[in-house]
């Protein structure tokens, strides 16, 4: 599903200067059919009581559901934009890393739905997301 030349090294590159950057999300792998990317949970992406903040798991999500859905396109001509996010807080983390993967749940011409499971470092659930984005042209 997604070409095979796309590599996390890539993806990096690609969100360098952006928020997603400075919140420390780091792509690791990219699959024939997932993308995964972790994120610290440190004093960037923590409310104030020191725990995860849903924001910034919502952050995560979007980035993940984003740049698959912008993998598949024809990026000269379309690009894919949040059209809605939901994301149901299962348990916290305060500590070390959290891990995203992105998987297909519908790949339209015109939507894409994306699942989005994030877990801490013990593979537990900590937030699962549901993100579709709108395909429109690039003009």
């Amino acid at each position: 599903m997604f070409p095979a030349n796309v590599s996390p090294q890539q993806l990096n590159q690609l969100i360098k200067g952006s928020m997603s950057e400075w919140l420390g999300i780091e792509y690791q792998e990219v699959g024939s059919d997932f993308i995964k990317a972790r994120m610290p949970v440190d004093h960037r992406t923590q409310q104030p009581f020191g725990r995860l903040h849903g924001g910034a798991s919502m952050v995560l999500a979007e980035e993940l559901g984003s740049i698959a859905a912008n993998l598949l396109l024809d990026n000269t001509k379309q690009v894919a934009v949040g059209l809605d996010i939901n994301g149901n807080h299962l348990k916290g983390a305060s500590k070390g890393f959290v891990y995203g993967i992105a998987k297909p749940i519908h790949i339209g011409k015109r939507y894409q739905v994306w699942e989005i499971k994030i877990e801490n470092e013990e593979e537990q659930l900590v937030c699962i997301s549901r993100l579709t984005v709108a395909i429109i042209e690039k003009h």
